[in-house]
């Protein structure tokens, strides 16, 4: 019986120590595991950590590395890799904190001027992913006036145009900095017109921002807008660009809606601007033919639009 026992317990003692050594291994390999699960890499030079993979978590002192690297690097592919993996690390919360407070948005923000224009679309998107994060916001405002004016210089449809528009879209996400865009409005809808349907939509997307704001709805009604705006309610206008031209009118609409007597703002508006448009005759039209819209969705958004 006491062998027995004895074989007992020593099987209960391998099974606990096995169990116990399982978990050591569950805890220090969570240890090691990041954001999201990824894995943070062990300490590497700067120049090896712009070959990390965008699934890589990087601590501190690698992501120092790397914004030295980009600082004082001077190769223009060093420059481009070191801002992919910035930009590819900055999709991570806990990394725009650490970017912002090593210093990186600066180190970042100055590549937007450099004349190579893939370091310059790389520079704006590795801002983008930074101003997710509303503290960065304060920082990256800074930018905005740059950003904006390079928009409208940068080669029409290019990536680097793009990038500049998406991160103006992320920076009037909220209505903190869109007062910063009030001399560009005009120039937006002049991109709008000419750009292609990529362009359009991401125009679109920031105008749509602005327009939830009332305090941006004067500055919108007053930009200057050529005739050929209209034709982007046409019902053969791809789906995606139709609908966001419809939630710009509603929005307007909606932030008007205090003002009882809509007439009476003519005054406050010069001939050719978007309320000459968005209230006129040909709009009115416009709508009502899209009421036999064949999607429901353009049909419910142009039921809540006034047609005059």
């Amino acid at each position: 019986m006491g062998g027995t026992r004895y074989a007992r317990w020593v099987a209960a003692g391998l099974l606990l120590g096995a169990g116990a050594c399982y978990g050591i291994y569950r805890l220090t390999r969570g240890q090691r595991r990041g954001d999201r699960g990824h894995r943070l890499r062990p300490t590497r030079s700067a120049e090896d950590l712009t070959n990390c993979s965008c699934d890589d978590v990087l601590n501190a002192e690698q992501l120092q590395k790397l914004l030295y690297l980009l600082q004082s690097a001077e190769d223009p592919i060093i420059i481009e890799k070191a801002l992919v993996t910035v930009g590819n690390s900055a999709a991570f919360s806990v990394n725009q904190v650490i970017i912002r407070e090593l210093g990186g948005i600066p180190i970042v923000g100055s590549k937007i001027n450099h004349p190579n224009l893939s370091i310059k679309e790389k520079a704006l998107n590795a801002l983008n992913n930074l101003s997710v994060n509303v503290e960065n916001q304060v920082k990256i405002k800074v930018y905005i006036n740059q950003v904006s004016e390079d928009v409208f210089s940068d080669p029409l449809n290019s990536p680097v145009q793009m990038a500049g528009l998406r991160l103006l879209t992320n920076m009037t996400v909220t209505n903190d900095h869109q007062h910063m865009l009030n001399n560009y409005i005009t120039d937006l809808f002049h991109v709008l017109l000419i750009g292609n349907g990529s362009t359009k939509v991401q125009v679109l997307k920031l105008l749509v921002n602005l327009s939830e704001n009332p305090a941006m709805t004067e500055q919108l009604l007053s930009a200057q807008v050529d005739p050929s705006f209209l034709s982007l309610c046409d019902g053969h206008v791809a789906k995606e660009i139709l609908l966001r031209v419809l939630t710009l009118f509603q929005n307007i609409n909606n932030c008007l809606k205090a003002k009882k007597n809509r007439l009476a703002l003519q005054s406050k508006f010069p001939e050719g601007s978007l309320f000459f448009l968005l209230y006129g005759e040909e709009c009115a039209q416009k709508m009502e033919a899209l009421v036999y819209h064949q999607d429901d969705e353009v049909k419910e958004k142009v039921t809540i639009i006034p047609k005059s």
